[in-house]
């Protein structure tokens, strides 16, 4: 499972960040794609990437597999998990723009500036549901995307493709993101404010302490859940300014509806927890991020490939004096 959260500093610059919760690790790190990085896709032209891009991903033949990046526009992107929600083509469709589901997160950052262009683009596109590679499997997603301006939820159903408006800025997984919005309609009555004392007949009511307003919203980890809790602490927390204060809001958001590792078991019989969790600055192109073995804040940046090559994938080390 995961989550997904957008929002804006004072200043208007987007931070995008996301939790990936499962059992095991593939590998994954941050890695820089060029501009100009030779992109490689299955049903369309191969074209050099118009944006670098950074993000955490899978590097498979020097193929970024991104589970979530930004590009050097300040658009970004991170798939999260939608089974039993999400279908795709069997095969490319003729006259479409055909896009293999393992391909949408570089294709929308190696190639787009905005939303707009996107969701403006995905009006002719086919998720085709084909592999990577020899038993890479296919994972069935659904994928959020923002810039500075607002985010949107693609997902590729049975019926073709939805592209939603995101009012809340916030994407877990399945049901769809039309359902989690109605939901949301039963929490309406929660507020961080602090209640008045109630009276019953003759009884004075003080509540506890703070936090009385917010009860009902739930804090297990089932998808809804997570959708609800990280909506609320989306919408309330304060605007911060400058990079270090959303970094910490962004973490500390995400932290609110994070896994731990006994929590919940996955079908499977293994427990989920939260590999990782990352914060993208359009601002900086900047990508911060902890694991669940190392909580230290870590950092990449877009900078961090000055000079390198474009036609090979780059991995910094990274940094942590931010």
């Amino acid at each position: 499972m995961c989550t997904g959260v957008r929002f804006t500093s004072a200043e208007g610059g987007m931070f995008f960040g996301r939790n990936l919760d499962w059992s095991c690790g593939y590998g994954e790190r941050v890695r820089i794609m060029p501009k100009g990085f030779p992109a490689s896709y299955r049903f369309l032209d191969d074209a050099p990437a118009a944006h670098a891009a950074i993000g955490m991903c899978v590097d498979y033949n020097n193929y970024p597999m991104f589970f979530d990046c930004g590009n050097d526009a300040g658009l970004a992107v991170a798939g999260l998990n939608f089974p039993g929600y999400a279908a795709y083509a069997d095969a490319p469709e003729q006259g479409r723009t055909n896009v293999c589901a393992y391909e949408f997160p570089l294709w929308v950052a190696a190639s787009f500036s905005s939303v707009d262009e996107v969701q403006t683009a995905l009006a002719n596109v086919t998720i085709v549901g084909a592999s990577a590679g020899e038993g890479l499997g296919v994972s069935y997603l659904h994928w959020i995307i923002g810039d500075a301006a607002r985010s949107i939820v693609v997902e590729s159903r049975a019926d073709g493709i939805h592209v939603l408006d995101d009012p809340v800025d916030v994407l877990t997984n399945q049901p769809s993101l039309e359902w989690h919005l109605e939901n949301l309609r039963g929490y309406i009555t929660a507020t961080n404010d602090f209640p008045a004392t109630a009276t019953w007949r003759a009884a004075d009511l003080a509540p506890f302490g703070a936090g009385a307003g917010m009860r009902g919203i739930p804090g297990d980890c089932y998808s809804p859940s997570r959708f609800v809790k990280a909506a609320y602490l989306n919408a309330n927390y304060p605007e911060k300014s400058g990079e270090h204060d959303n970094v910490i809001r962004m973490l500390r958001t995400l932290e609110g509806v994070a896994m731990v590792e006994g929590a919940a078991r996955m079908g499977n019989g293994d427990f989920e927890k939260t590999l990782y969790t990352s914060c993208f600055s359009a601002k900086t192109g900047t990508y911060y991020y902890t694991t669940y073995d190392d909580p230290a804040i870590r950092h990449v940046s877009l900078t961090d490939a000055a000079g390198a090559p474009a036609d090979k994938l780059v991995c910094p080390e990274p940094g942590r004096d931010w």
